[in-house]
């Protein structure tokens, strides 16, 4: 997939963060791009915003990862508009840290359930018009999917999953000419976890770096596949 003008991406997760850093990378190259959130006001919000930078035309959608149905309805009237699907990003994550004590029956199931079990209703939603277009599909996971530590018990299981998943996943969809690739990001400049973005993370790695790579590895010859890729800061502070 070299020619990105006039392709369509779903971004799942994509009304901030390293979500709206793909969906603005993908649409400054003439993808036309639908971005969802839970929360429709969101939703549309960011694509307009994104829509206002010019490039590919990008559509917001009130969806959840953790539904099925909801995968299926935001595609469904995608597709409706644009007509295929050739890129999928399933990124929408939650964390929720702690130690085995502290960490709830909730925040488990809500980690696990958008984070591992979100990307595969997406791949799985998306996987018809995929198959037809002899698709893209891009998983975001994490350093923490490989690297275990103290507190991240919900998170570490949650994402070793994604890579896990992810990589069976390539191994079943190649025969489908259908790339996969999972992302692994270190330290990102986002709101994730309540976190405020300031000046002091200018030495992480910014959501636009990560859209960058996305739109790489798109224009990569159709033979080559990273299947798996870790990105980190190219200089954190030390400890």
């Amino acid at each position: 997939m070299t020619t990105l003008e006039e392709k369509v991406a779903f971004v799942t997760g994509g009304s901030k963060g390293i979500g709206y850093g793909i969906a603005a990378a993908l649409a400054q190259m003439g993808v036309n791009v639908g971005i969802t959130s839970r929360h429709k006001d969101e939703a549309e919000k960011a694509a307009r915003e994104l829509t206002n930078e010019g490039g590919g035309q990008v559509m917001g959608f009130e969806a959840d990862v953790r539904s099925l149905e909801s995968q299926e309805t935001a595609l469904k009237k995608l597709t409706e508009k644009f007509g295929q699907l050739d890129i999928l990003v399933a990124n929408a994550g939650v964390g929720h840290f702690g130690s085995i004590e502290e960490l709830t029956a909730e925040q488990w199931q809500q980690t696990i359930d958008t984070n591992l079990t979100g990307v595969f209703y997406s791949m799985k939603a998306a996987l018809p018009y995929l198959k037809s277009s002899k698709g893209y599909v891009f998983t975001i996971s994490s350093l923490a999917g490989t690297n275990f530590f103290a507190g991240g018990a919900a998170y570490n299981a949650s994402k070793f999953g994604v890579t896990g998943f992810t990589q069976a996943a390539m191994l079943d969809l190649r025969e489908h000419d259908i790339k996969v690739t999972t992302i692994m990001p270190g330290s990102v400049a986002t709101y994730f976890n309540d976190h405020t973005p300031s000046s002091a993370d200018s030495w992480k790695i910014q959501i636009e770096d990560i859209g960058e790579l996305v739109v790489d590895l798109l224009k990569l010859n159709h033979r080559a596949l990273p299947s798996k890729i870790e990105m980190r800061p190219t200089k954190p502070p030390k400890k």
